[in-house]
């Protein structure tokens, strides 16, 4: 604000207003606010651009720099496509063209009606018998639709090496078993709305009308007995009770009805283990099997079949599927845009395709150089600071660096490939296409069960940003997505790559050796490898960290702190991540000018910009593990000398404090 002409003002009025009346007046003049400075708030300060760019959209309630990085990815993406669609330079891409062109035709769509899922309707009206439901549970998991059970590839627990099949709850059309036993009234109401749901997919499926009514009755209490069998969401959250191995070679005899030797044959699995962690649910379903009228067992996958492909055939599956998940379930307003509904049916089907794809289209290998360099100069500064860690006694500094040491670093794509032998598609139908592509995915997850395996997929795909620990292969994952700004911008000097991309990898890293990495260790078994002197250690580092971190003021909530025991670990992280960037960035440019080190905080800060409603904040100061953005800025570099000195920041000023309350990880 340029005060000039508001000072004449007063000056004029000065002549006619005595001066005590006029000290009165001048008193009640709001001051502009400072301007922040490195020194008093260096997240505002840094990202002053930014934050005059951007306001808070209404319909999402929050824009930061990393959503808006998520966007240009998605857009990428859609670009992508619709260059495979008009001039596709591989078989892949050929594919990929296909299956978004015929998403995109929505005349197609509706003439296709319910066609794509015509043959599998078929199937099953062709059940006779109970021996005849088995073989269709297994042709249903085949192409992608899970009906009566989950079955999936995860690690075994005991072998961190090898996935192995997991069988476990599924079938159900609404997200907890509890709402098909609870008797409250708005349970009833939802259950209500969810029958009608059912009846307009029935309907949409071929089922005569005088039946329709039957058979959703029918539905119903076959999900009422699976869910009864089932357990409550609270007991699936822990690992270790949802895993049990049992011998393959023992599921055809315990389980003749519902035949899962078969089951997993038709899967193309040949482990000689899996995982069923409720046998009570799979007993319960193999009697079902035997005693259910072959009808209701056919109502059931039709409708369950209905259910799944309703967001990829005509409008009136597509409105019946959104009026009641997405209106109801979800609390969406309006539908995604159709090349937004494309997209997610693509990334769910084919995403491993499209990632192959995004790789070679976004991604450079000079940028892979780069980003592999920096993450193993952050892993040498991790190592050195574990060698520096007073906490840790020899013998676990010891299983840390031998850890360290076989820790992976992968970045861009996965290493191991995917077999693309797939149908080809055309452009024809976009159900049918839907249905060869997720049997192609069905089939490569498939191949993830298996000794040696473990490694063989990520659990993000490349065109997603994502930048993590994963800590049961103990390997640092940065996907192709992830290497762009504000994350890794090459127009930016070294510096400030350390300070992003680095500082994030170094608060990865420390997932490895915090109180979740230490019940893995360099062996990759299972086991607390810390003793209880250095679990009381870091209780207190976590303890100091907690407390610094909620004496600050929550953004945009007036009255409320952030909730430093919440976000603790989190905080930690950031912590390290910054001591390592800095710590790297020293080791690789020793001679570096000040103006460096004041990139490599700039560079930092650029990752955390926010704009968010007051629900939004509420919402995220009450459940998410992260600070806001202000203080993931803010909170590390003020326990940071080096950041100091290369502001010039005397000691107990807003962004220095001061030597003796400044919390370090590491000495």
């Amino acid at each position: 604000m340029n005060l000039r002409p508001l000072v004449c003002a007063l000056a004029v009025c000065l002549i006619a207003i005595p001066h005590a009346e006029a000290q009165k007046k001048r008193a009640t003049k709001p001051k502009a606010p400072a301007a922040a400075t490195a020194c008093s708030d260096f997240y505002a300060n840094a990202n002053a651009d930014w934050l005059r760019s951007n306001t808070t959209p209404p319909a999402s309630g929050s824009v930061s720099a990393l959503e808006q990085l998520a966007a240009r990815a998605r857009q990428q993406q859609l670009d992508l496509l619709d260059a495979a669609s008009k001039s596709p330079q591989n078989n892949v891409q050929k594919l990929l063209g296909d299956f978004w062109a015929s998403g995109l035709d929505e005349a197609a769509v509706e003439r296709d009606g319910a066609q794509p899922i015509a043959p599998l309707l078929a199937r099953i009206d062709a059940i006779k018998s109970a021996k005849d439901i088995p073989p269709a549970i297994a042709a249903l998991h085949q192409v992608g639709i899970p009906v009566v059970f989950n079955f999936g590839a995860d690690v075994d627990l005991d072998d961190l090496n090898r996935h192995i099949g997991y069988f476990a709850q599924g079938g159900l059309g609404l997200p907890d078993p509890a709402y098909y036993t609870r008797n409250d009234a708005d349970t009833q109401a939802l259950m209500g709305r969810y029958r009608n749901y059912v009846e307009q997919i029935l309907a949409l499926t071929g089922t005569p009308q005088a039946q329709i009514k039957t058979d959703a009755q029918a539905v119903l209490d076959l999900e009422t007995r699976i869910a009864s069998a089932s357990k409550s969401l609270v007991d699936l959250r822990d690992p270790r009770r949802n895993f049990a191995p049992v011998d393959t070679k023992s599921l055809a005899k315990q389980y003749k009805r519902l035949q899962l030797g078969d089951f997993l044959k038709v899967q193309g699995v040949t482990d000689d283990r899996v995982s069923m962690a409720n046998p009570q649910l799979f007993s319960q379903l193999d009697n079902l099997v035997g005693s259910l009228k072959p009808a209701q067992w056919k109502a059931y996958l039709r409708w369950r079949v209905g259910d799944a492909m309703a967001p990829y055939l005509a409008k009136p599956f597509r409105d019946a599927d959104f009026e009641f998940r997405g209106r109801v379930l979800r609390g969406l307003a309006a539908p995604p845009t159709r090349p937004q509904q494309v997209l997610d049916a693509i990334t769910l089907a084919a995403g491993p395709m499209v990632g192959r794809e995004y790789a070679a289209r976004y991604y450079s290998p000079a940028t892979d150089k780069r980003a592999e360099d920096i993450a193993a100069q952050i892993r040498n500064a991790l190592g050195q600071a574990l060698d520096r860690d007073t906490r840790f006694s020899p013998a676990t500094k010891a299983e840390a660096k031998a850890k360290l040491d076989k820790l992976k670093i992968e970045v861009g794509t996965p290493n191991r490939d995917l077999d693309y032998t797939v149908q080809p598609m055309g452009r024809g139908s976009f159900g049918s296409n839907m249905l060869i592509a997720s049997t192609w995915r069905h089939r490569e997850e498939m191949k993830r069960i298996g000794r040696g395996n473990a490694d063989r997929r990520w659990d993000v795909l490349p065109q997603d940003p994502s930048l993590a620990y994963d800590i049961t292969q103990n390997r640092l994952i940065v996907t192709a997505a992830m290497l762009q700004p504000p994350v890794f911008d090459t127009s930016k000097d070294a510096a400030w790559l350390y300070g992003s991309y680095g500082a994030l990898v170094g608060h990865e890293l420390s997932h490895g050796f915090d109180n979740r990495g230490r019940y893995v260790d360099a062996k990759q078994e299972l086991r607390d490898w810390w003793t209880p002197t250095e679990t009381s250690a870091w209780d207190a580092l976590s303890k100091r960290v907690a407390a610094q971190y909620s004496g600050f003021d929550y953004p945009d909530l007036k009255g409320t702190r952030v909730n430093g025991t919440q976000t603790a670990d989190e905080n930690i992280a950031d912590l390290i991540g910054v001591e390592l960037a800095s710590s790297a960035h020293r080791a690789a440019e020793p001679s570096a000018a000040k103006t460096a080190q004041q990139s490599l905080y700039k560079g930092w800060a650029s990752l955390w910009p926010q704009r968010m409603t007051a629900e939004v904040a509420q919402q995220r100061a009450a459940t998410s593990v992260h600070a806001p953005g202000q203080w993931r800025t803010n909170g590390p570099l003020r326990n940071e000398a080096p950041f100091g000195e290369a502001f010039a920041c005397k000691a107990g000023t807003p962004m220095q404090l001061a030597a003796d309350q400044q919390i370090r990880v590491f000495p």
